[in-house]
């Protein structure tokens, strides 16, 4: 508690008094704000900075906004040493985190779910503005000449990340409502609906209404491409975190007899998929670089960037083939088989989602 909360009186008690401000009226009582003597949810003496039976920190939100704002960032983040010291064995250490986590040493690492989210959150970002060309490279001296990063579009098709790429001029994309066939006779609202038995009528209606406009939707996109890309990573980043338990399955299915919960196949899927994020949004700003190098005439530099992806392309798979072997602790036989298994079947899960998400992208646009 600070000297200004404090009185010390002729009998030698303390007394809280409160706290002035330049405003009278943002005055609040001293019990209320941080370094209180006793717990400001359960009333437990304090013996710190926290609560020691309910957990709560002894701060208080009733504070400037711009204060109240770094602390929920940082809490968000925790862009702090442990963050830092997170990093090194993420990226180099496959199977460590995880390792660590479950043997108790986590306190030093960032939690898996705040390391996944600030990482997906990144990579998407990066990836939207790349996908809609709000990043392009200006060739020196040449106003006219611009250099838009495309191949970053090829990266993260070959990744399965974005499945609606802009097409070329010269071909559109284009939809006919006589092309499209049910019953082997051409689709038509009143004399050839959609009519699955199973599903309720409002359903069909809505799939007969989205068949009906999907030339116009058409037109739309090859008017603007930007607005199906921006849809796709509207869904995309939701769609993967809601994929997480699903992985979690797979792995949890194929280390049946391994003995271990669900939870720990979770927090391993977090991890990877971090590590996934963060190769990936390196590789991005390899490409960005690579880019600015050759428009600015700097062939050796952008090899150099060429180059690293090259290497992180390749360290991918094997950090996730390593990182099986030192979290599930297996013979290297075992576990080069249940590497080939696990991502045969994530790769499918990935394609069904992938698909799934192209179609709702065209649905609601």
């Amino acid at each position: 508690m600070s000297p200004e909360q404090r009185q010390t009186g002729a009998s030698g008690s303390t007394e809280m008094l409160p706290v002035r401000s330049g405003d009278p009226s943002l005055s609040l009582r001293a019990k209320k704000l941080a370094g209180s003597v006793n717990c400001l949810n359960c009333g437990t003496e304090l013996k710190g900075p926290f609560c020691y039976f309910c957990g709560q920190p002894d701060r208080n939100f009733l504070r400037f906004f711009p204060v109240l704002l770094r602390d929920l960032l940082e809490d968000l983040l925790d862009l702090d040493s442990r963050f830092m010291r997170t990093m090194k064995p993420l990226l180099f250490k496959p199977g460590r985190l995880t390792r660590d986590y479950m043997e108790g040493r986590r306190f030093r690492y960032a939690p898996p779910m705040r390391l996944y989210i600030f990482s997906s959150i990144v990579f998407f970002l990066l990836a939207a503005l790349i996908s809609s060309d709000a990043i392009s490279v200006d060739a020196k001296q040449d106003a006219n000449t611009v250099v838009q990063p495309a191949d970053v579009r090829k990266e993260l098709d070959a990744e399965g990340i974005i499945t609606a790429a802009r097409e070329q001029d010269n071909d559109k994309f284009g939809i006919s409502l006589d092309d499209i066939q049910l019953n082997e006779k051409p689709w038509n609202r009143e004399t050839n609906p959609v009519a699955i038995p199973w599903l309720p009528g409002w359903l069909n209606d809505r799939i007969n209404d989205e068949i009906g406009n999907s030339p116009q939707k058409a037109e739309q996109i090859n008017a603007n491409p930007n607005l199906l890309i921006d849809k796709v990573f509207d869904i995309l980043p939701v769609t993967m975190f809601i994929l997480l338990p699903m992985v979690a399955l797979i792995f949890k299915f194929w280390y049946l007899f391994a003995k271990r919960y669900y939870i720990e196949h979770l927090i391993f899927a977090l991890h990877n998929h971090a590590f996934l994020f963060v190769s990936l949004t390196l590789i991005l700003l390899a490409e960005i670089a690579r880019s600015l190098f050759t428009a600015n005439g700097h062939p050796e530099y952008a090899n150099a960037m060429s180059w690293a992806m090259i290497v992180i392309g390749a360290w991918v798979p094997l950090y996730l083939l390593i990182s099986l072997r030192v979290a599930y602790k297996q013979s290297w036989l075992m576990t080069i088989g249940k590497f080939g298994l696990i991502g045969f079947s994530y790769i499918t899960l990935l394609a069904i989602v992938t698909g799934g998400v192209a179609i709702a992208s065209f649905v609601l646009l």
